[in-house]
């Protein structure tokens, strides 16, 4: 029987199956590596719940609680400060790594965004190679870039798949979704959950895609457009941030009348969990424009079955690369209204 914890975990089955044996006896690392919003992050914590749980993983006890919330003591979640991981973050995490469990059997670290490790990773090999019995290790990863593949070969790897769009569909109506809108949603998710459901409960999550949609039609050939096309887009992608922080207001008002109730003058870790907010607002934004920049991606593949003649089909595989060089350059922090600026001028001159 799957430990209760491990079931949050949704549509990954044969990496529930594979962490389910081995919370008995955990290997020292292990690499969660697949595509953003498959559910990695919540498998780790599910994964860490299982670890320190009195009962291995029964999801309902106050411990499990505590490592769902982010407030256990043996779990850390580290994440990275900047536009990678730092070597100050990494000679903190080999500091941590040498502590001994307070509460629990294991401690847990979970070492998130790990694919932008760079410079870093030397300094956590030695750490990856052999930490203490009582430290486990959990390094998060989108994919498995150069600086990456060492520690990888140190880590026990756990595997997550994009969704079906049928699993999320499914479960969006399982949670009161209507199912037309659940697979709508879903088709513009691209197999992420976390984002199916922000999307569901986005007012302007329609008006937002057919703008993307309309950019093509729109270039004129004018700075001007550009400049205003740019702004635009910026502006829609931080309304589902707003969605965010209303969420996020909502979890530190609870948090305050929970303290209250406990006699205490303040939320416990309060700055922490400001700046996880922070983190989250912007992973929504960079998710936004990453969503935003597939659907202007999928205009320009719509154009290459030929039927618009040659030259269409070579100036849109042109445009599908210069917009895949753009998400990836929006995964370096880049100022965002500049980036669009630089493509839409780019797509703009192979009209």
């Amino acid at each position: 029987m799957t430990a209760p914890v491990l079931e949050r975990v949704v549509g990954q089955a044969r990496a529930v199956r594979q962490l389910d044996a081995s919370i008995a006896t955990p290997v020292h690392a292990y690499l969660f590596l697949g595509p953003p919003g498959t559910g990695k992050r919540e498998a780790a914590l599910a994964f860490a719940a299982a670890l320190t749980c009195p009962s291995g993983g029964c999801g309902a006890c106050p411990s499990c609680g505590e490592v769902l919330a982010l407030r256990h003591p043996d779990v850390v979640l580290v994440e990275r400060q900047g536009a990678s991981i730092q070597v100050p973050q990494a000679q903190e995490v080999v500091r941590l790594a040498m502590r001994s469990p307070r509460a629990a059997r294991f401690q847990v670290l979970i070492l998130v965004d790990f694919h932008l490790v760079e410079q870093a990773a030397p300094v956590l090999l030695k750490t990856l190679e052999g930490p203490p019995e009582t430290t486990v290790l959990i390094v998060v990863a989108d994919s498995l870039p150069p600086d990456l593949r060492t520690i990888a070969s140190r880590c026990v790897t756990v595997s997550f798949d994009a969704l079906a769009g049928t699993d999320v569909v499914r479960m969006l109506v399982k949670e009161g979704a209507d199912v037309d809108v659940a697979t709508a949603v879903a088709d513009v998710a691209g197999g992420r959950l976390d984002r199916a459901r922000l999307l569901l409960g986005e007012a302007g999550f329609f008006s937002r895609l057919e703008r993307w949609k309309s950019v093509p039609a729109r270039l004129d050939g004018t700075g001007a457009t550009v400049v205003i096309l740019a702004e635009e887009l910026v502006a829609a992608s931080l309304e589902p941030v707003e969605a965010v922080k209303s969420r996020q207001s909502a979890e530190l008002e609870a948090l305050a009348a929970q303290a209250e109730r406990f006699g205490e003058r303040t939320i416990a870790g309060r700055a922490a969990i400001e700046d996880r907010h922070r983190r989250e607002q912007r992973r929504v934004r960079a998710d936004e424009m990453r969503a935003g920049l597939a659907t202007l991606a999928g205009v320009y593949r719509a154009r290459l079955d030929g039927s618009q003649g040659t030259q269409v089909v070579s100036t849109s595989l042109r445009a599908v690369e210069l917009i895949s060089e753009a998400a990836e350059r929006l995964q370096r922090n880049v100022n965002d209204v500049l980036l669009l600026e630089w493509l839409l001028l780019r797509l703009d001159s192979l009209a």
